[in-house]
Order: structure tokens, then sequence, then C-alpha cells
């Protein structure tokens, strides 16, 4: 692996300092410049090219870590910026992972955590630690159910009903004389909910039927 060159940026000179002396004795890490706020975080990225940005998010009175991140992700879009702070809320996160942030690490981690993250962030990959990576499982799930809850809403009482028949293997007569309608009109109902639902075939729509609960539907 080549040399990974970091720029760090944080507000206090004793953190750059302490920061500085950890990263230096890896043999495959170098420490070219420090700033410490994010404009001259960003100007420093312009002089020195470093391959990862060690960011830090509050530094008054100067540009604070997001909007030194977005800056510099759009005049350097190759260069990486992994976040190390003090901050663990989930507002935070989401807000560093927008701004086109590769990694967010929190300032309690152990050395061998944030050389790790270095290095992960380095080969083009994102570094989130635990509890951060726990959020985004979770916001993934939210969001989820309400697009499946979204879906559902799509779907009339009756394509809900013709749904949970199709889907426990009634033909299309069958459910017409269960539902004492047409068959074609058992067929517009299915086009519409495969229309709906963005569906393509049978198992599809089984699959979808039991992920929702509607094979006990009827």
């Amino acid at each position: 692996m080549s040399i990974i060159n970091v720029l760090i940026a944080d507000d206090h000179k004793i953190v750059r300092s302490g920061l500085s002396m950890l990263i230096s004795e890896h043999p495959k890490i170098n420490v070219i410049g420090t700033a410490s706020d994010g404009m001259e975080a960003y100007n420093k990225c312009a002089e020195l090219n470093p391959d990862i940005v060690l960011m830090d998010l509050n530094m008054p009175p100067g540009d604070n870590g997001l909007i030194a991140t977005k800056r510099i992700k759009e005049s350097f879009p190759n260069m990486k910026v992994l976040i190390l702070t003090m901050h663990d809320e989930r507002e935070y996160i989401f807000r560093v992972l927008h701004s086109g942030a590769s990694g967010y690490l929190l300032k309690s981690a152990e050395v061998n955590d944030l050389i790790n993250a270095i290095q992960t962030v380095s080969r083009g990959e994102a570094y989130l630690y635990p509890k951060a990576t726990t959020f985004l499982i979770e916001d993934y799930m939210n969001r989820a159910a309400k697009d499946e809850e979204n879906d559902m809403c799509l779907l009339s009482a009756r394509e809900q009903e013709v749904l949970s028949y199709l889907a426990k293997g009634y033909s299309n007569k069958e459910i017409s004389e269960l539902l004492y309608v047409s068959v074609k009109t058992v067929e517009a109902h299915k086009a519409n909910i495969m229309q709906k639902l963005k569906l393509q075939t049978r198992p599809e729509l089984v699959k979808y039927a039991f992920k929702n609960g509607l094979l006990d539907f009827v």
C-alpha cells in the first residue's frame, strides 16, 4: 500500500499535535499539514492535495466541518474526508454523509480504530463506527416500511382482496365466483394491482402478499 497523505483540521492545537504524532507513527501514513478551521482546511487542500482530510465538525469562529467538507468535495471530488468528532447524535451523522464525507469516527475511539478508518477510507470504502451503522440500518428499515405502507395505500380494498386470492393460487375464474364478479373484472383488478405495485409475475405477487400479511386477508 502506498503512503496515505493526511491533512488534520481541528480548532484545538493540542489535538492537532496529538493526532499528528499518533498517526505519523504508522509507516504508511504521513501527516502533510494541519488547519485550525474549515476555510484553512479548504485552502490547505488546494495547496497540499492530501489523500484524506481528517475533519473536526465544530471549529469556531471559522467555517465548520460540514461546510468545509461540502466545499472540498465540490472542488476536489476524489479527495476523501473522514470526520473525527465528539458528536454521536443521529442528526450529525446524516448531515455529514449528505455533505459527502466518506467516514465518521468518534474522538473517543482507540488509535487502532482511527488507523483502520484512515486505511478504509483511502481504499474508497466508507467507514462508520458501530452506533452510526445502527442508525443507518434503522433509518433504512423505517423508510422501507413506509414505502411498503405507501404501496398498500395505492390498492383499494377490493384489489387487496383479489391480490390475496391470487397469492393463494386461486384462478381468475375461481376468484370471480367467490367475489360474484366477471372474469374480466378480476383480470382488470389484477392488471391494476401489477401496475400499481410495479410487479411483473405471479411469484412477485405472492412474495409481496406474504410480506404484507395479505395471505390471511381473506
